[in-house]
């Protein structure tokens, strides 16, 4: 296998490995020594559902979140300067998309260092997919502000965009906090204005519905513990 800086999807919850991840994806995972991820424990989890046999004490783990510095990450990629291969693992979909991991592909990138994405799944991309909206014109916006007044006025100024800029935006919430920002969905947004809420992508009990702000209206689903992207769009 060619020497690279592979970004390795992973399953968005318990789905099998055969379901959403090509045969491909493991011949490269069971080739590579070095992983940088986003947490050590799951990581080391998923690579032991992609094959049993894998000796996780064999390989090599570095910590890429939030709090690991640019010089830290910068060191990571000593493996694949000296010719070894090196594997990018998220938490959950693919490294890289609204994900730490990009930070270090930066620096690949800048220096000169091969990157390979592999095939997985995106929940960004199956909810545009599944939501019937503008998939040539989408935005993705993380989490909004937690603050009720400013939460209120960034859903607004998301729904603006809808109209003057006939772009799909998307946002997501901390699980325990999906009813509230549900409720607050409607609260904001004008009644037309279509609500597409996808959550458990690729998981037992998905669930991916469109309707308007007006339809959704005493009909909201209990999402309180459930992964789930918000979009709206008219």
């Amino acid at each position: 296998m060619e020497t690279a800086l592979y970004l390795l999807p992973v399953t968005l919850g318990d789905t099998s490995i055969e379901k959403v991840l090509p045969a491909y994806n493991k011949e490269i995972i069971l080739g590579i020594k070095h992983f940088i991820v986003e947490d050590i424990r799951s990581a080391r989890r998923f690579l032991k559902k992609v094959e049993k046999s894998i000796d996780i004490d064999t390989l090599t783990f570095y910590v890429l979140n939030k709090h690991t510095s640019p010089e830290e990450i910068s060191g990571y990629l000593k493996p694949l300067i000296a010719g070894e291969s090196m594997g990018v693992i998220s938490e959950a979909g693919c490294p890289a998309v609204a994900d730490p991991g990009a930070d270090v592909v930066a620096i690949a990138q800048r220096r000169n260092l091969k990157v390979v994405p592999l095939v997985g799944p995106s929940s960004i991309i199956l909810s545009v997919m599944g939501s019937g909206f503008n998939g040539q014109s989408f935005a993705f916006h993380g989490y909004l502000p937690i603050e009720p007044g400013e939460r209120a006025k960034r859903i607004k100024m998301l729904e603006q965009r809808v109209y003057t800029e006939d772009q799909t935006q998307l946002f997501i919430e901390t699980p325990y906090r999906n009813n509230k920002m549900m409720e607050d969905i409607l609260k904001n947004c004008r009644p037309q204005t279509k609500l597409c809420i996808a959550a458990n992508i690729t998981c037992e009990g998905e669930f991916i519905k469109t309707k308007t702000v007006k339809e959704w209206q005493g009909k909201l689903p209990d999402l309180s513990k459930i992964p789930c992207i918000f979009l709206i769009y008219k």
